[in-house]
C-alpha cells in the first residue's frame, strides 16, 4: 500500500506517448471515501514556484497504470489535463 507521500518525487511518463511529464509535486485525495483522484505535475517556467510558468498537469487515478519503486507509468492518450497552480 502506498502512502499519499510514497508519490511525491517519481517521475511519471506517459505510455501512450513516451514523453517524460515530468515528478510528481502533489495528490489529489478524496478525504471523505480515502481515495487518490490525481497526481499533479508541475508546469514549467515558475520563478521560484510562484509567477508565471505552464499550468499543473493533472493525472487522474483511471490513467495510471503501474507505480514503481522510482517511476509511474500512465496511458495518457489526450493532451494533459491542465489547472491553474495556487
Amino acid at each position: 500500500m502506498n502512502k499519499a507521500a510514497d508519490f511525491r518525487q517519481k517521475e511519471v511518463i506517459n505510455i501512450a506517448t513516451g514523453q517524460r511529464l515530468g515528478y510528481v509535486s502533489d495528490v489529489d485525495i478524496d478525504m471523505e471515501h480515502g481515495t487518490l483522484n490525481s497526481v499533479i505535475i508541475p508546469g514549467g517556467g515558475k520563478l521560484f514556484g510562484l509567477f508565471g510558468g505552464d499550468k499543473d498537469i493533472v493525472i487522474p487515478w483511471e490513467s495510471i497504470r503501474t507505480i514503481g519503486e522510482d517511476i509511474i507509468l500512465v496511458d495518457y492518450k489526450d493532451l494533459p489535463v491542465r489547472r491553474e497552480a495556487k
